[in-house]
């Protein structure tokens, strides 16, 4: 459990990946609250802070109305419904969720009924799947109308509608004009098709450290696959059936990323999207974090001079595991190296615009059909070899993935359980690829070297000041602390 600060901290963000994780009674009141509730936070004196909503209870205090504490995720009878609310929109935007099918298969999943996942998303969304789904169509067409240049066919499309008839049906109901019309009055200049491809913004909060970010990335590139060169990172991207290469790049004055891509990805725009608001952190709110990690004299200089700095995400879980397994208990560059033979070796060819850019990253399935030999020719020891080509099956499978309806703990002691995968790497995959923002990879040499040759219990204790933003204190050591060779 937090303590009063971390708790504090975690309830004056308001982020939702804190939510469940503990409840907040107020004394003046007698009610208590899940951290993200949308009423004015108490004042800190009259907080008291609970592992679980029985406990506020028993302290007798009275659930709030607007809340509702017990809709919190792993409190609800139904279990987890903003897990579940999170997974639809997920599933939205990656294109799966097209039927009575799909959502019978994810009730399933659940252990729930299709009645209650309807009643769940109608008490944590105030809508019905299917309006759910139709408004996220309708505001990325509305975006793309707005900013490309796209045909409205390809936009129809993308969107999600299966025909052109059918979205200007919607379109029109919803906001009485046809999108043609959209697209004439809107006041922003759409950008220029060039070589088929089209070009978004990504909105972000102040500040965005955009070079140190690169600057990161670009040290753990999968050559081929990815690659960071003046001012932009670049990536090929297969998504679903779709092919295609995106390139970013900062906009500050926009306190945006401009995001060009190619239209054969148009189809699976939403997906993509997200998984570049994840991979570049977006949704970070770093003045509060840095207000927070400034309170230590050992991250006061690096928070002042970066006071934008973001976690890095992850575009691909399977490549991100992989990485990650590439680099226990060897430097970064000699783990660059190896990723790259690896990308060489499994990832499909790719023809792009760009000489840095040739393969698409290797697939799960392709990696399942690999020998121990294969993976082990490429340089990696063979015990490292077993555990890629036990994730590769296990991904496969379905068996493994992160997509956000347990609690980050309870993925890490999934991870756990498979033959290779150690602490620091779990830590290191909720950094990135479940993006926990309170994750510390304790058993990091680094990190212990910088807080003085401290043991990996001592770094525990050194880092619960931190909390609940360690995440970000590890960059900051990563970076400004550790020195370079």
């Amino acid at each position: 459990m937090f303590d009063r600060e971390t708790a504090w901290q975690a309830l004056t963000a308001r982020d939702r990946r804190f939510d469940g994780v503990f409840f907040v009674g107020v004394t003046s009141t007698g009610i208590y609250c899940r951290p993200i509730c949308p009423v004015k936070p108490p004042r800190k004196e009259n907080c008291v802070f609970f592992s679980s909503a029985e406990a506020a209870e028993k302290a007798h205090f009275r659930p709030c109305l607007r809340c509702r504490p017990e809709l919190a995720p792993g409190n609800a009878p139904v279990d987890k419904p903003h897990r579940v609310a999170d997974l639809l929109l997920r599933h939205i935007e990656e294109g799966v969720l097209e039927s009575e099918l799909s959502l019978d298969s994810i009730a399933a999943d659940l252990g729930i009924s299709l009645r209650q996942l309807r009643r769940i998303v109608q008490q944590e969304l105030g809508v019905s799947p299917v309006e759910l789904r139709q408004t996220r169509r309708l505001l990325l067409a509305k975006q793309l109308l707005t900013e490309t240049r796209l045909p409205v066919t390809e936009i129809a499309l993308a969107s999600g509608f299966s025909s052109l008839r059918r979205f200007n049906d919607v379109f029109q109901s919803r906001y009485r004009m046809s999108p043609s019309r959209l697209r004439k009055a809107t006041s922003e200049p759409a950008h220029e098709v060039i070589e088929a491809t089209a070009t978004l913004r990504l909105a972000y909060r102040p500040p965005f450290d955009w070079e140190l970010l690169l600057g990161f990335l670009s040290q753990r590139v999968m050559k081929e696959v990815e690659a960071v060169a003046d001012g932009h990172y670049r990536r090929t991207v297969a998504l679903g059936r779709c092919r295609g290469w995106i390139s970013v790049r900062n906009l500050p004055r926009h306190h945006a990323l401009e995001v060009t891509f190619t239209t054969s990805l148009s189809p699976v725009l939403p997906a993509l999207l997200r998984r570049l608001r994840d991979l570049f952190d977006l949704n970070a709110q770093p003045l509060q974090i840095a207000d927070h990690l400034a309170q230590d004299p050992l991250l006061q200089e690096s928070v002042a001079h970066f006071p934008g700095l973001r976690v890095p995400g992850a575009f691909d879980g399977f490549e991100m595991m992989v990485r990650a397994i590439l680099g226990q208990q060897i430097t970064v560059k000699a783990a660059t190296t190896l990723s790259s033979r690896f990308a060489a070796a499994f990832g499909e060819p790719f023809v792009t615009p760009f000489a840095d850019l040739s393969r698409l990253s290797p697939f799960p399935s392709r990696v399942a059909q690999a020998t121990l030999d294969e993976v082990a020719s490429l340089g990696i020891v063979s015990a490292r070899s077993s555990t890629i080509l036990a994730i590769a099956a296990a991904f496969n499978a379905g068996d493994l993935n992160f997509s956000g309806i347990k609690q980050p703990d309870e993925v890490v002691q999934r991870l756990l359980s498979l033959k290779g995968i150690g602490p620091w790497t779990a830590s290191y995959i909720a950094m990135r690829a479940l993006r926990w923002p309170d994750a510390f990879p304790r058993e990091d040499i680094a990190i212990r070297n910088n807080l003085g040759g401290l043991t990996a219990a001592q770094a525990e204790a050194r880092s619960q000041s931190w909390r609940p933003w360690r995440s970000y204190a590890v960059m900051h050591i990563w970076h400004s602390l550790t020195p370079k060779k």
